[in-house]
């Protein structure tokens, strides 16, 4: 059975490589079920090295049968090129299956170009919803799903989220399957690797001895900050960083600066940066840097959705610098508090955090099979 999966943007590369080592590994102890013949299609929604290349290396992800180095574009103008050039790969490879993962512009693209060919997709993350329609990916994740004949879901909020929109289990060409969440198959596993082979923290790299003296301190905040709604609006990211700095002057806060962020900053779109030493900003790093980055930091800040859940695997005590979450189990579960971009909010709330007393240890994401839970069902 030949299955196309269709990538382009760092969370992607990171639940592929969870998927497509359980593929393998499917492969090998199938038996009498059909084994997969995986053809990887890279989109480059994120072309950068250190948002793409260095993931495929880190994670032995075999190089993409197909690079359509599509970047650098307005999200319609973005999609529209992904669509075309993905069906000139359909029609080429005639996969039986195409996997999508997410909510970006390559997921949709994706979804879109292999329904219109009627060709079965498979979404991983199923079911997710911020319920907040101007998000680019609400719109992208919807859409993904209401074009999907598999689904996903990490979760038991994500099931019912799509039973509400009438995709359930039972309905004619459909299949709803609780998998658990991938992104824990890849936290397990690289976790295990990460500490030989994060550059940060290797002998030799100038933040080693900076990271470890700040550990044994008071700790240090890791954050991120790269969503549109936030980058794109002077205010809201003046109030992230206006926040960024005040915790900053408490503890260390580090920052890997996503190439939209930085551009934005460089534009003079935030006063609230200002000069604070202990704000250490950073060139985007790799998973296993991130990964060691999660087992050290004592807090996490963050509006990416990935880090969320990757704060909760490694018993970090998170706060989500957006409005709303798709991950809701971690807020009510108060593993995670929802500050928004008003500075005094996500003071309050990193203050709240670091004392709260969290159980890290509820299942709320499977027990690390998702990977091959998704293999059996594709070919089955």
């Amino acid at each position: 059975m030949k299955l196309l999966t269709i990538i382009g943007a760092r969370p992607q590369f990171i639940k592929a490589a969870a998927v497509s080592r359980a593929i393998r590994q499917h492969n090998e102890d199938s038996g009498p079920l059909t084994k997969l013949d995986e053809v990887v299609v890279h989109t480059g929604q994120h072309y950068d090295r250190n948002m793409s290349a260095v993931f495929f290396e880190e994670m032995e992800i075999q190089e993409p049968d197909y690079s359509l180095d599509i970047h650098d574009s307005s999200h319609g103008a973005m999609t529209g090129r992904m669509l075309a050039k993905i069906e000139e790969v359909l029609l080429n490879e005639k996969p039986d299956t195409v996997l999508v993962y997410g909510d970006t512009n390559t997921t949709l693209a994706g979804a879109l170009a292999a329904a219109k060919l009627h060709i079965p997709v498979a979404h991983v993350e199923a079911g997710l919803r911020s319920f907040n329609r101007k998000m680019p990916e609400e719109i992208n994740r919807v859409m993904a799903d209401h074009l999907a004949s598999v689904l996903f879901c990490p979760t038991d909020a994500a099931v019912k989220n799509l039973a509400a929109e009438g995709i359930s289990q039972g309905k004619p060409g459909v299949a709803v399957v609780r998998t658990g969440d991938v992104m824990l198959d890849a936290a397990l596993y690289y976790s295990k690797k990460s500490a030989g082979r994060a550059s940060l923290f290797a002998p030799e790299s100038p933040w080693r001895k900076k990271l470890e003296d700040a550990k044994d301190r008071k700790g240090f905040a890791l954050a991120t900050v790269h969503r549109a709604e936030n980058t794109d609006d002077p205010e809201r990211l003046e109030g992230i960083f206006a926040a960024l700095g005040q915790i900053a002057s408490d503890m260390p806060v580090v920052l890997p600066l996503h190439p939209r962020t930085r551009k934005m900053l460089a534009a003079g779109n935030s006063k609230g940066l200002g000069n604070h030493t202990n704000l250490w900003m950073l060139e985007p790093v790799g998973y296993f840097d991130m990964l060691e980055l999660l087992k050290n930091c004592c807090l996490v800040l963050t509006d990416s959705g990935g880090l969320q859940k990757e704060a909760f695997f490694f018993k970090k005590p998170c706060v989500t610098l957006r409005d709303e979450t798709e991950w809701v189990e971690l807020v009510e579960n108060r593993a995670n508090v929802l500050a928004g971009a008003c500075a005094r909010t996500i003071v309050e709330a990193a203050n709240t955090m670091l004392k709260r007393k969290v159980d890290f240890d509820m299942p709320l994401y499977g027990s690390g099979q998702a990977g091959l839970l998704m293999a059996k069902t594709l070919s089955s």
